[in-house]
């Protein structure tokens, strides 16, 4: 099978195919992105997009909210159950709704992660349905 790989910002080279492993590294991939992109400097908190959108009142959670469908999104089409799908958005919508207050939700934002929250429910599901994507982090 030929696999069409699409270089993007920061190095990336993701896949653009179906399967679960090139769906399971594109999330991964924005997971990384939305909350462990970069490190508060001076300390070894990671930050991501998710956390810098935050500061933008109102808008910049919203904006971070539909950055974190995606994954709900790439969930859906791997068939995770209805029940795990709500839960991810229940993640999201939490997370936006929290965010939205100002300073205490910005630093909930950095706390909460609920993007990491959803991946780690979309890897439970792939390690049990789809083994083959399992990768061994070392």
């Amino acid at each position: 099978m030929d696999e069409t790989r699409r270089a993007l910002p920061l190095g990336l080279d993701l896949p653009t195919g179906r399967t679960p492993a090139d769906i399971r590294r594109r999330m991964e991939a924005m997971e990384k992105l939305l909350e462990r992109s970069l490190v508060i400097p001076g300390t070894r908190i990671p930050l991501g997009l998710d956390a810098v959108l935050g500061v933008i009142p109102v808008l910049g959670d919203a904006i971070a909210a539909a950055l974190g469908a995606y994954l709900l999104w790439e969930a859906k089409n791997l068939g995770l159950p209805r029940w795990k799908l709500w839960r991810m958005a229940g993640n999201i919508a939490f997370d936006a709704a929290v965010g939205a207050v100002p300073v205490a939700g910005d630093l909930f934002d950095v706390a909460f992660r609920s993007n990491s929250r959803n991946l780690r429910l979309v890897r439970r599901h792939l390690d049990t349905h789809h083994p083959e994507t399992r990768v061994i982090e070392g």
